[in-house]
C-alpha cells in the first residue's frame, strides 16, 4: 500500500511542477528578457550540479538552500519564488541524465 502512496505523491509533484513551469516560466522570461534568463538558467545549471558535488545523495532541503542562496548572491534574482520552478525543472533534469 505505502508503494502505491508514494507512486501517487511522485506524480503530483511532477505534475504541480509541469503546471509551475508552463506558467511561471513565460512570466519571468518576458520580466528578465531572452539574454538575462538564458544566464539565469545557466548559473541554475551550474548552481544544481555544484550542490549535488558538495552534499551528495540525499541531503535535498541543504542543496536546494545552497542553490537558492547563490542565486540571490548572484543578483539575477531578488525573490526565491521566481525561480523554484526553473530550479525543480533543472533536478529533473538532471536526475533523468
Amino acid at each position: 500500500m505505502e508503494g502505491h502512496w508514494s507512486l501517487i505523491l511522485n506524480a503530483a509533484v511532477c505534475l504541480i511542477s509541469v503546471l509551475l513551469l508552463a506558467f511561471c516560466v513565460p512570466l519571468l522570461r518576458a520580466r528578465l528578457g531572452e539574454e538575462r534568463f538564458a544566464a539565469l538558467q545557466e548559473r541554475i545549471a551550474v548552481a544544481v550540479r555544484a550542490a549535488e558535488q558538495l552534499f551528495g545523495s540525499g541531503e535535498g532541503q541543504k542543496k536546494k538552500d545552497f542553490v537558492l542562496s547563490t542565486l540571490l548572491e548572484s543578483g539575477l534574482v531578488k525573490q526565491v519564488d521566481e525561480v523554484t520552478a526553473l530550479l525543480e525543472s533543472e533536478v529533473y533534469q538532471m536526475k533523468h541524465e
